[in-house]
């Protein structure tokens, strides 16, 4: 009867933690659903991920250069935000298959909105961007290009959402 009664104990406890986990993935989405009100093409970390294994993307870095030095995808090239232009990409042909990230995806939502408008047609918007790259466990590097657990999440209070990596603001 008390190993009934611990392990009683021990799956109510599993439950709860795992309900709580589900709560902060789902507060996280919820989150980005408010913050990211424009209607761009997204893409999954998982879809991002087969995408590289099976071809050529293009993954662009929406942030800024301390974020980006802080870590970053691999073969990811730093466009920026504030400074960024168009004709920065005129290499890219407009229907190659492009990925832009930047935190959480909100920079990186209104660069796949300046793209599209100058008709780049493959151009999608990273689901919760770096944030949901680094919670899934996924490699980064940082700006001499050696991994790194650490991610820039542009403020303290950005910080609350990363699940995986150490915290850098």
């Amino acid at each position: 009867m008390k190993n009934k009664k611990i392990i009683f104990l021990f799956l109510s406890v599993l439950c709860i933690g795992q309900a709580f986990g589900q709560s902060k993935d789902a507060a996280f989405n919820k989150m980005l659903a408010e913050l990211i009100d424009f209607e761009v093409p997204t893409i999954t970390v998982a879809k991002l991920k087969k995408m590289q294994e099976s071809g050529k993307v293009y993954i662009l870095d929406a942030r800024e250069v301390r974020e980006y030095n802080v870590s970053h995808l691999p073969n990811a090239e730093r466009i920026g935000y504030d400074d960024f232009l168009v004709t920065d990409v005129k290499y890219i042909p407009k229907n190659a298959m492009i990925v832009i990230y930047c935190t959480v995806g909100y920079r990186s939502g209104k660069i796949v909105e300046k793209l599209q408008k100058v008709a780049y047609t493959n151009v999608y918007n990273l689901h919760g961007s770096i944030m949901e790259w680094a919670n899934e466990g996924n490699i980064l590097v940082d700006g001499k290009g050696k991994t790194t657990t650490k991610v820039h999440t542009y403020s303290k209070g950005w910080s609350k959402w990363l699940k995986r990596g150490i915290r850098v603001y």
